[in-house]
């Protein structure tokens, strides 16, 4: 590991709350085990995940998205393990940007290992807080097939939404047959996801206005899960016979999340676009003793 001071910040969209790394020219290495105690909020930083600022040109598995998009955001849960996508991370990797001085208002494209995701950030308001972030999300697969979802010995049918990553989107009555989330809702068959799934439990709380809780896979229950916004919207408006290609126009949700509220809107060609929040909390260096320690 590099003895070079290694610098942070803590950050949020809608309280998915991220440790961001800028590492810019690729240099630090951090294992499963670094992020870990990274995210750990009693003896680290704290977080659902770390956000790795990397020139997309410096990693080898964006070097190829390199001149679409200058900048790669390398994701990790906060048990350390790789993912492909995070919403509300892009939002923050967004502000940072702008926080840094690396780019301004307007559009901007960020590599992710779900391929390019388009960001706007929006002028200040009235107020003077920064613009809410914007951002393209791609397209969502629905995978055929049945998919269920059990908590405390009580099963639902549940949607399979991918946006990059899995989801599964089960509407309930009752937010808080969720139950706890400390562990992963049993999902069937386990072969519809071989490689995990991020579990949405939703309800409806007026027209074209759902709530839902989220178990993320690799950090349990989070306060939000931009991905997952989208995935509920999309089920949602499938349920609710709302599929903007064959109205013809784009539709539009209000999603409520724990941390807060997210707009999300499928456009009649498929993309479906997230709005909301991101906030730069703090930003500091790390203690060397510590991260050599635990970084190394």
């Amino acid at each position: 590991m590099s003895t070079a001071p290694i610098e942070f910040l803590k950050g949020h969209g809608t309280e998915n709350d991220f440790v961001i790394i800028p590492d810019h020219d690729g240099r630090l290495e951090l294992s499963p085990a670094a992020v870990a105690r990274l995210c750990d909020r009693r003896a680290g930083l704290g977080a659902d995940g770390v956000l790795r600022v990397v020139r997309s040109a410096a990693h080898p598995e964006a070097r190829a998205m390199a001149g679409e998009a200058e900048w790669f955001m390398d994701y990790r849960n906060s048990d350390g393990s790789v993912a492909e996508m995070c919403g509300n991370g892009v939002r923050v990797f967004a502000r940072y940007l702008q926080h840094a001085g690396l780019v301004g208002e307007g559009d901007l494209a960020v590599a992710t290992r779900a391929g390019i995701r388009r960001a706007h950030i929006a002028k200040p308001g009235p107020d003077g807080q920064p613009g809410d972030v914007t951002v393209s999300m791609g397209r969502a697969a629905l995978p055929e097939g049945e998919v269920t979802v059990t908590v405390d010995g009580r099963s639902w049918p549940a949607r399979n939404v991918n946006m990059g990553n899995p989801h599964a989107v089960a509407f309930v009555d009752d937010l808080a047959h969720a139950g706890k989330l400390f562990d992963a809702p049993a999902v069937t068959p386990a072969s519809a996801y071989p490689e995990g799934v991020n579990v949405e439990f939703v309800v409806d709380r007026g027209p074209r206005h759902v709530a839902l809780r989220v178990h993320e896979r690799g950090s349990g229950e989070t306060r939000s899960c931009g991905t997952g916004a989208c995935a509920v919207m999309v089920a949602a408006a499938r349920r609710d016979g709302a599929d903007p290609a064959v109205l013809g126009h784009p539709v539009t949700y209000t999603v409520d999340v724990l941390g807060g509220r997210l707009v999300i809107s499928e456009l009649p060609d498929g993309t479906v676009e997230m709005t909301g929040p991101a906030v730069i909390v703090a930003e500091g260096v790390l203690d060397a003793s510590w991260a050599a320690r635990v970084l190394a």
